[in-house]
């Protein structure tokens, strides 16, 4: 079941988390579990964003972050995906999908024209999903940490 997170999920998707560090993904340099925790609650609490976990059994196996972002000139309200993830053990049995349809329609509700996500170049398992859910477009992206 798809839902919106609340409070007592804080705990569990801290621990998610380290399904994105895990190959092919990376540690953020300055991760600190308390910190996250403190901005999931934030998130939570925002009316500019939410969070939606993959509930099988009681137990939190996904989870996305979105956002309201910027009001683009050319596009219209965005809404930014920051984090998807699957417990390893439950990828493929279409909770991935079921997380994106949630963070479209809340996308959708909130006046949003589109919705974008980042994926480093090394997550080939991560762009064979997002291919098979037919984006509208794909793009390369660059950042800078500050």
């Amino acid at each position: 079941m798809i839902r919106e997170a609340t409070a007592a999920d804080v705990p569990a998707l801290v621990e998610g988390y380290e399904w994105l560090f895990a190959a092919p993904g990376r540690r953020v340099a300055d991760w600190d579990a308390g910190t996250a925790a403190e901005r999931l609650h934030a998130l939570l609490d925002s009316d500019r964003g939410t969070v939606f976990v993959a509930d099988v059994d009681g137990e939190v196996q996904g989870f996305i972050t979105v956002y309201l972002d910027i009001l683009s000139v050319r596009y219209g309200q965005r809404v930014w995906v920051e984090d998807l993830a699957v417990a390893p053990d439950a990828r493929s049995g279409g909770l991935g999908g079921a997380l994106l349809d949630a963070a479209k329609a809340w996308a959708r509700e909130h006046g949003a024209a589109h919705l974008e996500l980042d994926s480093a170049f090394t997550r080939v398992d991560a762009h064979r999903f997002y291919e098979r859910t037919e984006p509208s477009w794909d793009a390369r992206s660059f950042g800078w940490v500050l």
